[in-house]
């Protein structure tokens, strides 16, 4: 859920950047026509059109989450609406019981576009809630590839996209004729549909792939790094007593909490942790993205030179988790797509469909993460026999040398104790945000055998609270249970 959830925000903000959505001052009479509906699997809803005496973008979205109302008999709960800046688009996800259809939990999203003066459009793609977080992308890519948000039009709908058609060969990229083939990281952890002359980096992993394509193309999706604040009280004492703490490989950069303005040193910060040097960046868009608490992400896009050859067009999503106040270590991700300026309007299309393709085997992810921590728990086992081992043969050195190496090992445990409690507070977060799509709550039972944890609807939980204070009570993110709700 973490991975498609988050790459879910992404691939609305990269398709909206993309799609032209500057307000037109063209006018027309618009009428109220029925939505487009598109063809979609058994229970998914794919549709779009325009909504007729909308006076702002507000209005034209609460028209439609209004008629969604009408139709499950229930409002719908919605998270916190995002706009893509520079476009006159916005986005937000809800969640519904359809009590008309055997009281069935749903999931969706709601995109708008202003296309006029007065004219607004609204796509809607939604499905059961335990399947939207798989299902979102490829539902989005097919809206996309057959409505163009904020174009003009005389009608409710919008035209399909130009090359969206029925003569579309079969496997290839809606709006485009390139044929598309599956292709898998090496670990089984994910897979991503790309044109011929494309390749996967073999360094791919635990869900984050990193793509070249035949002109020149660059894709990173979902890369991850441990990340760490030097201006940290404890990173300053372990630098001055010139003791290694940070991890190989980290991102070095003291985090203020927004990558919206921080976008440009955190990227440079990411770049530096590869051995990159300073790149050249222009940034057009840019604005915050939905994630979970403690979470913080944005998306960019505009103009970048990485090697002197030359500006290219970019799109990126980087996120960064709240630093540990007591070592100063996080972690950062970052997803980003790097086209050659000359084939940018040629290729969006394409680029929205190898975006849209990309599915994460969250069961590989989850054992890998597994395999990473029962590793760190013997190389724990390792280091303590030969800390001893070592301990017995330095005491004769004096007591300087023993406080010396104590410091050291006193210094990875917390590095390394900081880290994979982070990566605890990843997992928690991302049971939280899960939960709030699927308007969810962690509700803990007090009785004299103990207190137990169990996942229900929001409207249950809040009954049984209200119910029964002293039994039940909402358990907060940090508070879950590890193996019981996440």
């Amino acid at each position: 859920m973490r991975v498609l959830k988050a790459f879910s925000a992404f691939f609305l903000f990269f398709a909206l950047s993309l799609s032209g959505c500057k307000g037109s001052t063209q006018a027309a009479t618009q009428t109220q026509a029925p939505f487009t509906v598109l063809p979609a699997a058994q229970g998914e809803i794919i549709e779009y059109g325009g909504v007729a005496g909308a006076n702002s973008l507000a209005a034209a979205m609460g028209n439609v989450l209004s008629q969604i109302h009408q139709a499950c008999g229930e409002k719908p709960s919605v998270g916190q609406v995002f706009r893509v800046k520079g476009s006159n688009s916005a986005g937000v996800f809800f969640t519904v019981v359809d009590h008309a259809q055997a009281n069935r939990q749903l999931a969706g999203l709601v995109i708008g576009a202003q296309n006029g003066a007065n004219q607004f459009q609204v796509g809607v793609v939604s499905d059961s809630a335990d399947r939207f977080a798989q299902t979102a992308n490829p539902m989005m890519q097919q809206l996309f590839s057959a409505w163009n948000p904020g174009a003009a039009s005389a009608t409710g709908g919008s035209a399909p996209a130009a090359g969206a058609s029925a003569s579309t060969p079969a496997g290839a990229a809606p709006g485009s004729s390139v044929p598309l083939e599956p292709v898998t990281a090496p670990d089984n952890s994910a897979t991503i549909s790309v044109p011929a002359g494309w390749t996967m980096d073999q360094s791919s992993h635990m869900g984050s792939l990193i793509l070249h394509g035949a002109n020149g193309e660059q894709m990173g999706l979902n890369m991850s790094k441990p990340a760490a604040d030097p201006s940290n009280p404890w990173q300053m004492r372990m630098a001055a007593a010139h003791y290694s703490v940070i991890l190989p490989g980290s991102v070095v950069y003291a985090f203020r909490g927004d990558p919206v303005k921080e976008f440009v040193p955190m990227f440079q910060a990411w770049r530096k942790s590869n051995g990159g040097g300073p790149a050249q960046i222009q940034v057009k868009d840019s604005q915050s993205l939905p994630t979970n608490p403690g979470n913080h992400c944005a998306g960019a896009s505009g103009q970048m030179d990485l090697d002197g050859k030359g500006m290219q067009n970019f799109t990126s999503e980087i996120c960064a988790m709240d630093p540990n106040p007591q070592y100063g270590n996080y972690a950062m991700t970052l997803t980003h797509i790097l086209i050659p300026v000359s084939i940018g309007d040629k290729e969006k299309d394409l680029i929205k469909a190898i975006i849209g393709s990309y599915k994460p085997n969250q069961q590989v992810i989850s054992q890998e993460e597994n395999q990473m921590l029962k590793a760190k728990q013997q190389s724990d086992q390792q280091t303590l026999a030969m800390s001893q081992m070592i301990v017995n043969q330095i005491k004769q050195v004096g007591a300087q040398a023993t406080a010396r190496y104590n410091a050291t090992e006193a210094a990875n445990d917390a590095q390394h104790a900081g880290y994979w409690a982070q990566q605890n507070s990843n997992a928690q977060n991302s049971a939280g945000f899960s939960n709030y799509l699927l308007d969810q709550s962690v509700v803990q039972m007090n009785g004299m055998g103990g207190a137990s944890h169990a996942t229900m609807w929001n409207t249950t939980a809040s009954a049984l609270v209200q119910s029964n204070p002293n039994k039940y009570e909402i358990v907060n993110t940090p508070n879950y249970w590890k193996g019981v709700d996440y």
